[in-house]
Protein backbone atom coordinates (compact mmCIF):
# COMPACT_ATOMS: atom_id res chain seq x y z
CA UNK A 1 0.00 0.00 0.00
CA UNK A 2 0.85 3.62 -0.65
CA UNK A 3 1.59 5.61 2.30
CA UNK A 4 0.41 8.27 0.96
CA UNK A 5 -2.94 6.61 0.79
CA UNK A 6 -2.80 6.15 4.51
CA UNK A 7 -1.97 9.67 5.40
CA UNK A 8 -4.99 10.89 3.10
CA UNK A 9 -7.42 8.13 5.28
CA UNK A 10 -6.46 9.68 8.66
CA UNK A 11 -6.86 13.17 7.35
CA UNK A 12 -9.61 12.09 6.27
CA UNK A 13 -11.24 10.49 9.22
CA UNK A 14 -9.43 13.25 11.60
CA UNK A 15 -11.63 15.62 9.81
CA UNK A 16 -14.95 13.91 9.94
CA UNK A 17 -14.33 13.46 13.62
CA UNK A 18 -13.88 17.35 13.78
CA UNK A 19 -16.66 18.12 11.69
CA UNK A 20 -18.91 15.81 14.12
CA UNK A 21 -17.48 16.91 16.95
CA UNK A 22 -18.22 20.71 16.01
CA UNK A 23 -21.88 19.66 14.60
CA UNK A 24 -22.80 18.54 17.52
CA UNK A 25 -21.17 21.41 20.08
CA UNK A 26 -23.17 23.68 17.97
CA UNK A 27 -26.30 21.40 18.34
CA UNK A 28 -26.69 21.19 14.39
CA UNK A 29 -25.86 17.35 14.79
CA UNK A 30 -28.02 15.14 17.13
CA UNK A 31 -25.88 12.37 17.98
CA UNK A 32 -28.12 11.10 20.90
CA UNK A 33 -29.18 7.91 19.76
CA UNK A 34 -25.61 6.86 18.66
CA UNK A 35 -23.35 8.85 21.09
CA UNK A 36 -21.03 6.39 20.17
CA UNK A 37 -20.48 7.73 17.10
CA UNK A 38 -17.79 10.66 17.84
CA UNK A 39 -15.94 7.84 19.83
CA UNK A 40 -15.71 5.43 16.99
CA UNK A 41 -14.76 8.19 14.74
CA UNK A 42 -11.95 9.02 16.99
CA UNK A 43 -10.71 5.21 17.14
CA UNK A 44 -10.55 4.74 13.80
CA UNK A 45 -8.42 8.13 13.47
CA UNK A 46 -6.24 7.02 15.75
CA UNK A 47 -5.88 3.79 14.12
CA UNK A 48 -5.56 5.20 10.66
CA UNK A 49 -2.59 7.61 12.18
CA UNK A 50 -0.66 4.90 13.54
CA UNK A 51 -1.10 3.04 10.65
CA UNK A 52 0.77 6.17 8.24
CA UNK A 53 3.01 6.84 10.88
CA UNK A 54 4.38 3.38 10.34
CA UNK A 55 5.00 3.89 7.16
CA UNK A 56 8.36 5.42 8.20
CA UNK A 57 9.72 1.63 9.42
CA UNK A 58 8.60 -0.19 5.84
CA UNK A 59 8.98 2.40 2.86
CA UNK A 60 10.85 5.35 2.21
CA UNK A 61 8.37 8.25 2.46
CA UNK A 62 9.18 10.46 5.76
CA UNK A 63 5.87 12.33 6.42
CA UNK A 64 5.57 10.10 9.29
CA UNK A 65 7.34 12.65 11.00
CA UNK A 66 5.21 15.46 10.37
CA UNK A 67 2.24 13.36 11.89
CA UNK A 68 4.07 12.16 15.05
CA UNK A 69 3.57 15.04 17.36
CA UNK A 70 0.01 15.02 16.41
CA UNK A 71 0.20 11.94 19.16
CA UNK A 72 0.51 14.11 21.88
CA UNK A 73 -3.33 15.97 21.75
CA UNK A 74 -4.69 12.98 20.39
CA UNK A 75 -3.71 10.78 23.48
CA UNK A 76 -4.69 13.83 25.83
CA UNK A 77 -7.98 14.44 24.21
CA UNK A 78 -9.86 11.56 25.97
CA UNK A 79 -8.90 13.34 29.52
CA UNK A 80 -10.25 16.68 28.75
CA UNK A 81 -14.35 17.17 29.42
CA UNK A 82 -15.90 17.53 26.44
CA UNK A 83 -17.59 20.43 27.90
CA UNK A 84 -14.70 22.83 27.87
CA UNK A 85 -13.27 24.55 24.98
CA UNK A 86 -10.07 23.06 25.75
CA UNK A 87 -11.08 20.05 24.18
CA UNK A 88 -12.14 21.56 21.16
CA UNK A 89 -9.23 23.69 21.11
CA UNK A 90 -6.88 20.46 22.07
CA UNK A 91 -7.92 18.41 19.39
CA UNK A 92 -7.74 21.39 16.57
CA UNK A 93 -4.21 21.54 17.98
CA UNK A 94 -3.57 17.67 15.55
CA UNK A 95 -4.55 19.77 12.15
CA UNK A 96 -1.38 21.22 11.04
CA UNK A 97 0.39 18.24 11.54
CA UNK A 98 -2.21 15.91 10.08
CA UNK A 99 -2.58 18.60 7.11
CA UNK A 100 1.57 18.52 6.90
CA UNK A 101 1.91 14.99 7.09
CA UNK A 102 -0.93 14.23 3.66
CA UNK A 103 0.33 17.26 1.59
CA UNK A 104 4.35 15.76 2.26
CA UNK A 105 3.39 11.97 1.51
CA UNK A 106 1.76 13.27 -2.05
CA UNK A 107 5.27 14.81 -2.18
Amino acid sequence: MKPAILFTAATSCYAANCALGVGVATRLVDTTRVHWLHHALYATTATMAGAAASSLLWSDNTAGWALLPAAVPMALIPYVSTKSRRHMFLALSAAPFFAASAIKAWR
